[in-house]
């Protein structure tokens, strides 16, 4: 049976409007980012999305997105919360150096692409392997989502797609994996799935 598991990114913060560095640390949404996870919201009610669960991570920005997209109760996960940053927490988004490898945070303390790869993908697929879990909102973070698209995402184009506040990726589960069928922006109703088929 095809399951079907949306993982979002949280609306915007505080951190995003000021540009400072939020894996583990924690700040709250802006008037803009619950506008944004309103607007995520009509998006699934005006597409007939009615989801049987709902997670999201441990993280406050994520729990206060979902609350404003849907009315369900959740469950909040650990294995889902953003990319541990180490000493770069919480500091200016341009003190990072640009082409930092998949590895440079772990010397600081933070988590690498693959560390992060393999927290991520098995709490998603424990998610999805309960049967009753036919439409999952799973709500989570910018870097999460991007892991997501390099790993799963066809083409380079998809692969190094933005992941704005709110951005939506759409899985089908089917026989124990997960594949991308779309990435979706619920602010300006694109949907973008032909790099997929």
């Amino acid at each position: 049976m095809k399951q079907t598991l949306y993982v979002m990114r949280h609306g915007e913060t505080l951190f995003n409007k000021v540009k400072k560095i939020q894996g583990w640390c924690d700040s709250p949404l802006t008037k803009q980012g619950m506008q944004q996870a309103k607007c995520a919201g009509r998006y699934f009610k005006e597409n007939g999305i009615v989801f049987t669960h709902a997670y999201c991570s441990s993280a406050e920005r994520t729990a206060d997105t979902l609350e404003l997209v849907c009315d369900l109760p959740y469950q909040r996960l650990k294995g889902i919360k953003e990319k541990g940053f180490g000493l770069y927490e919480g500091i200016e988004e341009y003190i990072f150096p640009r082409n930092a490898g998949d590895d440079y945070l772990v010397e600081f303390g933070g988590e690498s692409f693959t560390m992060l790869k393999e927290r991520v993908i098995p709490t998603l697929h424990g998610i999805m392997e309960h049967q009753d879990h036919t439409c999952v909102l799973a709500v989570s973070h910018g870097g999460v989502c991007k892991m997501l698209l390099r790993c799963y995402a066809k083409s380079e184009e998809m692969r190094t797609q933005f992941v704005s506040n709110c951005m939506i990726l759409r899985f089908a589960y089917e026989n124990h994996e997960l594949k991308l069928e779309a990435v979706i922006d619920p602010i300006s109703g694109n949907v973008l799935n032909h790099c997929f088929e």
